[in-house]
């Protein structure tokens, strides 16, 4: 294995990822690029590779499918993350979680603080952890900052479910996993929750398998 100083510059490494069509690989939890956090991004890639880069997100997080991916999640140590949610849920579940449609949008240089001290609870899970969820207490109310894919500064305050998806996207690009925050006794797998947790908020679940709720 190459050292870090005898790594591709990051542009090659794009551009070597990008050279098959389709859906890029999705790493999974394990790989140290996970962990490592990444670097702001400041004109890495020029804006031709940026682009493709950007659709290539995309296109794997539609495939996955996910309602977000981060440029780690493909084994790019940079600060971009996509996200987008049609929010294909019954009303009873979309009133429970705030869960509204978000429009694909493309995060650069993100970070989020709280508004408020409110907090939520849901399961959630992750394209980097398959085949399992678990209940994560999140702010339910965030000011995100960054930039857009043009650079332009984006300063939004986000609520409800689209608040939990650039948390968790964001953490992607501090080195977190959502399994980091979240509550171990809730840890469910996909045939699980399919029989027992869905519910549109996991307060069955909680009394069951024994955790608190915020």
């Amino acid at each position: 294995m190459a050292s870090p100083h005898e790594r591709a510059p990051l542009a090659e490494r794009v551009e070597e990822l990008l050279a098959t069509d389709g859906p890029l690989p999705i790493v999974m939890a394990g790989d140290p690029v996970l962990r490592r956090g990444t670097e702001r991004f400041e004109g890495q890639l020029a804006p031709a590779l940026l682009a493709r880069f950007i659709d290539a997100l995309r296109l794997t997080m539609h495939a996955a499918p996910g309602v977000g991916l981060a440029a780690p999640q493909v084994g790019v140590e940079l600060r971009i993350a996509v996200i987008e949610d049609p929010a294909p849920v019954p009303q009873e579940v979309r009133l429970a979680r705030g869960r509204v449609p978000q429009p694909f949008r493309v995060l650069v240089n993100p970070s989020y603080e709280p508004v408020g001290t409110a907090r939520a609870a849901f399961f959630e899970g992750c394209l980097s952890v398959p085949g399992w969820q678990a209940v994560v207490a999140r702010h339910a109310e965030v000011r995100l900052t960054g930039e857009d894919e043009r650079g332009r500064a984006v300063d939004e305050v986000f609520t409800g479910w689209p608040a939990r998806i650039v948390q968790h996207e964001t953490d992607h690009l501090d080195g977190m996993l959502y399994l980091d925050r979240a509550e171990s006794r809730s840890l469910s797998s996909n045939q699980a929750m399919a029989e027992r947790w869905t519910q549109p908020t996991p307060q069955e679940a909680a009394a069951s398998l024994g955790f608190e709720l915020p």
